[in-house]
């Protein structure tokens, strides 16, 4: 299928039924996208980092660990992985509210904003508050005191992760608009990224994904 460009700073959303896989495609390496999903039968059940990180034993996701939602039921399976493995659960998606506090001056591009208006684009309910991400290539070692700290990505261009739905959802990607901090790179500059759709056998050919 013909791939798909998710400018620098801005999100989308897509429709994936079971058996659907995407890949998200790091071009330039070390761009952030802000990742999320909700259920396409029921709006009010979305992916949850905190029950994920439970599911999984740990802070991280790695390549073969499954995705769960709010209702601990599987969502997504995070099928491979060529970056360096590192993928934050813990940062909240960037907002107005935090370029405030950064310095910035009128209106910023956000993960929160992109996150809203790609669900409205496809007319899906927005829930009231943006959940907790899924950060995938960003940085965030955590110290032996319980230190956070945002590092530039380790991903390289062309690195790629695969996600896999286990359930209808729809997808939600923000190329992280982030300039004021090292999120995206110690220069600083949000880049595009690439979604490479594979519809699952059962389906391929019929309806599309987006």
């Amino acid at each position: 299928m013909t791939p798909i460009t998710l400018a620098a700073r801005t999100g989308r959303a897509l429709r994936l039924g079971v058996g659907d896989s995407i890949a998200i495609v790091n071009l330039f390496g070390q761009q952030v996208v802000d990742t999320w999903a909700v259920s396409a039968v029921d709006p009010t059940r979305v992916l949850s980092m905190a029950h994920t990180r439970m599911a999984n034993g740990r802070l991280a996701v790695e390549a073969g660990d499954t995705l769960v939602g709010s209702d601990r039921e599987p969502m997504l399976i995070l099928e491979s992985d060529t970056s360096e493995g590192h993928h934050d659960t813990l940062i909240p998606a960037c907002d107005p509210a935090r370029y405030l506090q950064l310095g910035a001056v009128g209106h910023h591009d956000s993960c929160a904003a992109n996150f809203r208006d790609a669900l409205q684009e496809l007319g899906v309910p927005v829930p009231s508050q943006v959940p907790q991400p899924l950060n995938l290539f960003m940085n965030v070692p955590v110290g032996t005191d319980g230190t956070l700290r945002i590092e530039p990505p380790m991903s390289r261009p062309g690195d790629r992760v695969m996600l896999r739905a286990v359930q209808p959802v729809v997808l939600v990607l923000s190329a992280c608009p982030q300039d004021l901090a090292p999120t995206n790179g110690a220069h600083h500059a949000p880049r595009d990224v690439e979604l490479r759709l594979q519809p699952s056998h059962d389906h391929a050919g019929g309806r599309p994904l987006s």
